[in-house]
């Protein structure tokens, strides 16, 4: 059995569905997820996505697993107090620059830094808005 298999079956019995039901809700066969539990086959990547939203998990957790617990930290509301300080931290980090260094090349490093930082953080755990 494949590690995607393994854990559509997991998550699927966690949310205490059938395969019938779960077949249903997609609208394809129910031998379909016998398949991709069973490692015969496996689902494209936009039935990943209708898999994982059905399941209520991430296409990650349905790949590798279970989440990591920095994950759970960011789907539980460090996410939205992250949006809510982005612009404050840029900000923030350009006037602690020019304050100290009293240049404003200084304040634009350290401000393009944060949001090189910035980008990061949305590339690496989206942007839901």
């Amino acid at each position: 059995m494949n590690h995607v298999g393994k854990n559509i079956k997991k998550f699927r019995e966690m949310k205490k569905v059938t395969q019938e039901e779960m077949a249903q809700a997609l609208f394809i066969t129910r031998q379909a997820v016998s398949n991709w539990e069973n490692g015969k086959t496996e689902p494209d990547i936009d039935t990943l996505q209708k898999i994982a939203d059905f399941l209520n998990v991430t296409m990650e957790e349905l790949i590798y697993g279970v989440k990591k617990k920095t994950d759970i930290y960011i789907q539980t509301g460090a996410r939205n107090s992250s949006k809510a300080g982005l612009g404050i931290g840029v900000a923030l980090a350009v006037v602690i620059s020019y304050v100290k260094w009293h240049s404003i090349g200084w304040a634009i490093l350290h401000g393009i830094l944060n949001w090189v930082y910035v980008i990061y953080f949305i590339i690496k755990y989206g942007w839901n808005g």
